[in-house]
């Protein structure tokens, strides 16, 4: 969907109505009603306009989300708003996707980093730690840019070097950053995918989780927990998949979930038993999307 509230500004401010424009510029009047409809016109059309108005392009027109909570995040992230849903996002899925991993720093000072780019570090504080705090906060970023692109390996790969570059890890020869991983590896005491399988592996999970004509809360769930059974990665990969369901959340207008650090052995277990018993992971993400809208009620934003 597109706005041209920048143009109905600027054709206020200079006293011209539309009819008007159209005359002066040529423009077809099926133009001026896909405008008013809010539909695209072509970049030449906006540039002609743009010209004689004596304004950037850019200033007149912009795309609008269907997704009223994906614009929020958007519109604040771009106006850098203090205390919106922006703001909390990062902070708190930050600090709780980190601490379920095993960070050391606190809500308290994940926040500090986000508003201020400074640290009171605190004793037993990794480098790392502070770094993929920083990074999380770029890759929440990602996330809401491409939100409503088509989920690639491209794209998952490029979260996970957002997160990992320049920490301990890339300075090893066999931690592939942004790539998938070179070594075998178990997560609690369970057999992963081999590195061989993960390309095939995750190949076949998103060639059927895109070919879905509709998705809903389950259907994220379920990708993020055949994700983690594949474990693409060499390490991240928890950070990695709550990323990717927060873009998938994004992306078909569901509710993000929230997963909290105190929630996470209901988490672990939902994901350990994921293909045993699919309930106990669906009842903590939907615990988590509860979370979600809670902070959507205290911030007034409608959903």
């Amino acid at each position: 969907m597109i706005s041209y509230e920048g143009l109905e500004r600027v054709l206020k401010e200079k006293s011209i109505g539309k009819t008007e424009l159209s005359t002066q510029l040529g423009l077809s009047s099926r133009t001026v009603a896909k405008i008013g409809k809010g539909e695209r016109i072509s970049q030449r059309s906006i540039q002609k306009i743009a010209d004689f108005l004596g304004v950037a392009p850019e200033s007149l027109v912009r795309e609008v989300s269907e997704n009223k909570i994906l614009q929020v995040l958007r519109d604040e992230k771009a106006a850098k708003l203090p205390g919106g849903l922006y703001h909390e996002l990062q902070v708190r899925m930050t600090y709780n996707s980190n601490h379920i991993e095993g960070s050391k720093l606190s809500e308290d000072q994940t926040r500090m980093i986000f508003e201020t780019n400074t640290l009171d570090a605190g004793d037993g504080i990794t480098v790392d730690d502070v770094l993929e705090t920083v990074h999380h906060f770029r890759a929440i970023d990602y996330v809401i840019d491409v939100a409503e692109d088509e989920l690639t390996e491209d794209i998952i790969k490029l979260l996970h070097f957002l997160l990992k570059h320049d920490t301990k890890d890339s300075t090893l020869d066999w931690f592939a950053v942004g790539d998938y991983k070179k070594r075998a590896n178990m997560v609690g005491g369970r057999e992963t995918c081999r590195p061989s399988e993960v390309h095939e592996h995750m190949r076949e999970l998103l060639e059927t989780y895109n070919a879905k004509e509709k998705v809903t809360l389950e259907d994220i769930v379920e990708l993020h927990a055949e994700f983690e059974y594949i474990h693409p990665f060499q390490d991240g990969n928890g950070r990695v998949g709550r990323l990717v369901a927060l873009k998938e959340c994004l992306r078909y207008n569901v509710i993000p979930f929230l997963i909290e650090d105190t929630k996470k052995l209901y988490y672990y277990r939902g994901l350990a038993e994921w293909r045993d018993e699919k309930g106990w992971l669906i009842d903590t993400c939907l615990d988590g999307q509860d979370t979600f809208v809670t902070l959507l009620d205290l911030l007034g934003i409608r959903h």
